[in-house]
């Protein structure tokens, strides 16, 4: 009989997918990575269970231990499942611009969530990287996830995501492109791909409002890159451990706007049901098309399922209220 011992059991192998209508006009071929196969519908599945993983190896996680993260979602869902199975309790700091189906689904895993405002500086104490670690510190049995600065966050995608890139296009991949947040999927996959054929491209879709693509090009930290932006997922406003600058070989930036009517072409036009930094992924891709040649393969990953987006970049109404849809 074949089956899986849990449902931890089924993270990774997930397909890669061709991309057909929006990428017509595109010499290359491009295949998506498509992340949403894992069981928690995201590829942060992979890296919260590594960073579990290696926590009670280290010690750090001992049994019946409270899991605190801040988290924009797809990491808390990841956490949770693992969380289920391995017998701890998790608690989730989420800003307030995400989604309230991201919210609500971590609930729906057993998690306790604390929303905190999303327009104030990260340093701020109300903000949800100071009110996780205050949390980490006040509650006794608990560990602190910390994915921004946490090395098994990309060593998840050196030792998975990359090598099943490689191994599905046959070591004939050119160019990897990929949405940047926390920075462990493009460091981590973007180290594989390049010890393999260092000629690869690596491109980090980033936001405006966020501080990655001047970062990259100046060496310059610009606090007047910051400000809020509506865009789930991708970009920040510090530098996080995980984003290893010397593997992205550059950025371009997408527009909230951008992102979210890309989100709805994908499942209009490609039946890919994606979330917004999918959108935004392929709206990136397609702004590089003067750097992919007929010879190329391109690989975008898809982070996250349309799920938990329908009120959002789903729902007209909201669509029209954002001024993104006439």
């Amino acid at each position: 009989m074949d089956y899986k011992k849990n449902i931890l059991e089924t993270i990774g192998n997930t397909p890669l997918v061709k991309i057909n209508t929006l990428t017509k006009d595109l010499p290359c071929l491009v295949l998506a990575k498509y992340e949403t196969f894992n069981p928690g519908n995201s590829t942060k599945d992979r890296m919260a269970l590594k960073m579990i993983e290696d926590a009670e190896k280290a010690g750090l996680l001992k049994p019946g231990g409270i899991i605190i993260e801040g988290t924009s979602g797809n990491t808390g869902m990841g956490l949770a499942l693992a969380a289920i199975v391995k017998g701890y309790k998790c608690i989730f700091v989420i800003g307030d611009k995400q989604s309230k189906e991201k919210m609500d689904v971590l609930r729906a895993m057993g998690a306790q969530v604390v929303v905190c405002p999303n327009n104030v500086e990260s340093s701020d104490p109300r903000s949800y990287y100071s009110v996780s670690k205050r949390l980490a510190e006040e509650t006794p049995n608990s560990w602190y996830v910390n994915q921004y600065d946490n090395p098994s966050n990309s060593l998840a995608h050196y030792e998975s995501t990359g090598p099943e890139i490689w191994k599905q296009t046959d070591g004939k991949i050119t160019h990897f492109v990929v949405g940047v947040g926390t920075g462990g999927t493009i460091s981590g996959v973007g180290k594989y791909l390049k010890e393999q054929n260092p000629n690869i491209k690596v491109w980090g879709i980033d936001t405006y409002g966020s501080v990655f693509k001047k970062y990259h090009e100046t060496g310059i930290f610009d606090e007047n890159e910051i400000y809020p932006y509506v865009t789930e997922g991708i970009g920040e406003d510090i530098l996080p451990k995980n984003v290893d600058f010397s593997v992205i070989d550059g950025f371009t930036k997408v527009t909230d706007k951008d992102a979210a009517i890309y989100t709805q072409r994908l499942a209009k036009e490609e039946a890919m049901f994606l979330g917004n930094s999918a959108g935004a992924a392929i709206k990136g891709l397609l702004q590089l098309k003067e750097h992919f040649t007929k010879d190329d393969v391109v690989v975008v990953l898809f982070h996250d399922h349309g799920s938990r987006y329908v009120a959002k970049m789903y729902n007209d109404d909201w669509m029209r209220k954002m001024g993104y849809i006439d």
